[in-house]
């Protein structure tokens, strides 16, 4: 693992760079000025800039959301998030699963855009509000105000139907824009996995996402290195995929990183107990 000061030193070596969102580009509410500084100078140098998210948010909604976030739609040349995966695999349920998946306990919070809106399309899908009804469970953000803790009853019912868990968002933790960390819908389906339960993850740090957001880009992986701050998704999917990685060490896992000594060997223990290994680490996405 090398550390570098920016994104400046590594633009003679890649020609594609795939881009986390939460906690690399924004914080949720705005991006990054050093971030949306970074992306204007990879596309000076006419770079290919992929999105790469696990966000339970359909494409479409993650590409309109992007001006309001101090990006231009036309800076990217794909998006793709993990709501997207799995929602295209909900649309082929009955082909890849079986004719006997129709009724689906959702897991959302009403409050925000990919609760009821990611159900369009899926007309053939029947949703249901008790887990005893239910021939699977799709899980895109956490209930309002629930914890962890208030999902073991709905996940033991389920592990005793043997239901299958659809995961629209893996990450196990976000960062709100107040800084405070916050679990996602990932954390409750890694408990429903513990348990023995079968989960269903199309996102990071699964491969097959950088394998569809690069089909039409680039087939070179030696050309294409990926930018994240978490360790379990960002950097594992990247070694997944087999290209290089930069580890933004601002982000999910800021509290690990600093730039004391003491700190320093701590993250690097931390690293080591989980054997990933980033290629890079840099503290923000900046030139």
């Amino acid at each position: 693992m090398k550390s570098i000061k920016g994104i400046a030193q590594l633009i003679n070596k890649y020609d594609v760079f795939i881009i986390d969102q939460w906690g690399v580009m924004h914080n949720g509410l705005n991006g990054y000025d050093h971030a949306i500084d970074c992306i204007k100078f990879l596309k000076k140098n006419n770079k290919k800039l992929i999105v790469v998210s696990n966000s339970s948010k359909r494409k479409e909604s993650s590409l309109k959301r992007l001006p309001i976030l101090g990006y231009s739609e036309n800076d990217f040349d794909e998006i793709l998030t993990s709501g997207e995966m799995i929602w295209r695999e909900l649309s082929l349920l009955t082909e890849s699963y079986g004719k006997n998946l129709i009724n689906c306990f959702h897991i959302y919070d009403k409050s925000k855009e990919d609760g009821i809106s990611f159900r369009n399309g899926l007309n053939h899908i029947k949703f249901v509000e008790d887990i005893n009804e239910s021939d699977f469970i799709l899980g895109c953000t956490p209930f309002y105000n629930s914890k962890p803790i208030d999902y073991i009853p709905i996940l033991k019912k389920a592990f005793e139907k043997k239901l299958i868990f659809f995961c629209a968002n893996p990450d196990y933790e976000t960062i709100e824009n107040t800084n405070n960390n916050i679990y996602c819908m990932g954390t409750i389906s890694e408990l429903y996995r513990e348990m023995g339960g079968e989960v269903i993850i199309k996102g990071k740090p699964d491969k097959e996402i950088y394998i569809q957001s690069t089909m039409n880009i680039c087939s070179d992986k030696s050309k294409i290195i990926a930018i994240g701050d978490s360790v379990f998704h960002d950097i594992k999917g990247a070694d997944n995929f087999g290209i290089d990685s930069v580890l933004i060490s601002s982000g999910i896992h800021k509290k690990i990183f600093s730039s004391s000594e003491k700190n320093q060997i701590k993250s690097d223990n931390f690293l080591k107990k989980y054997n990933i290994n980033p290629t890079f680490i840099c503290e923000n996405f900046s030139i």
